[in-house]
């Protein structure tokens, strides 16, 4: 899901046609004149999304500070980095997630804390990699491979403030 938000005229315009499938306005004629999508958001679902909204500014300053306070405790431990934004950026810290030194202390690390009741996983398993994509061509991933061994997400949820 997501939605788009510009204040370029143009631009939401052409959005809305590519949402509404690229159909040429016409009484009873089905002509595109593009390639389209059936995108839109349904209404309650929209609603949802506005009431959300509402709340963002409190969401993005939760997640800031839960990194804060990972940034804190994985400070102890040399062989864990937490990602952090590059300098002179901001994040939202939409997800939380930590490289550990190889393969063998990655897995070590997610049996550990899901043994604990603490939900990690790792990285996403490159495309390439995939039964459906194993026949397509694919150039160097040393360094997503490198990363598909280290790095674990870690709970990023909103907390609850009592």
């Amino acid at each position: 899901g997501g939605a788009l938000v510009t204040n370029d005229e143009s631009l939401a315009k052409h959005a809305k046609h590519l949402s509404t499938q690229a159909k040429v306005p016409h009484k009873w004629n089905y002509e595109h004149d593009q390639i389209g999508y059936n995108y839109r958001l349904p209404n309650l679902n929209a609603a949802l999304a506005c009431a959300q909204l509402e709340q963002l500014d409190f969401f993005v300053r939760n997640k800031r500070e839960l990194n804060e306070l990972y940034s804190s405790f994985f400070s102890k431990y040399n062989e864990v980095t937490l990602i952090k934004a590059a300098e002179n950026n901001t994040s939202n810290y939409w997800l939380n997630a930590i490289i550990l030194e190889d393969r063998i202390a990655r897995d070590n690390f997610l049996q550990k804390t899901n043994d604990s009741g603490i939900m990690t996983r790792p990285i996403w398993t490159l495309m390439n990699k995939l039964s459906m994509f194993k026949d397509c061509p694919s150039s160097n991933l040393a360094n997503a491979e490198w990363l598909e061994d280290r790095v674990v997400n870690i709970t990023s949820s909103v907390r609850v403030n009592e």
